[in-house]
């Protein structure tokens, strides 16, 4: 009796094991597959061109913030506004040249310290 359940107990395991394998086997091929790799690269490609409109869209949107503050600076550089009418804004760190086209003269405007990040840091 011992012997015919260990019997069974093994006979049943092998045949629960060789079908874990089969199903595994079975999902790997189809993964591997000219369709399943097909699948995923439409499902890949996808994703990747949702990401890169949002890309896209993120550059645009600060391009059109950047140059803005561009053409501030060129109309603050133009007609200075009086200091009563001032509002605050944010100061442009760069290195520029300012041509003075009424005396053809220049001044170079040289700032020690260039800071790229926003926040100071």
């Amino acid at each position: 009796m011992r012997r015919l359940f260990w019997l069974t107990l093994g006979a049943g395991a092998g045949v629960y094991v060789s079908h874990r394998v089969k199903r595994r086997v079975v999902r790997f091929t189809r993964a591997l597959s000219p369709e399943g790799v097909a699948a995923r690269a439409v499902s890949t490609g996808h994703g990747a061109g949702e990401r890169l409109r949002h890309f896209a869209s993120d550059v645009r949107t600060e391009m059109k913030a950047r140059e803005e503050e561009l053409r501030e600076a060129v109309r603050m550089d133009q007609a200075p506004p009086d200091a009563e009418l001032a509002r605050p804004r944010r100061v442009l760190r760069a290195r520029y040249t300012i041509i003075d086209h009424t005396d053809r003269g220049h001044i170079d405007r040289d700032h020690d310290h260039i800071d790229h990040d926003k926040d100071g840091h």
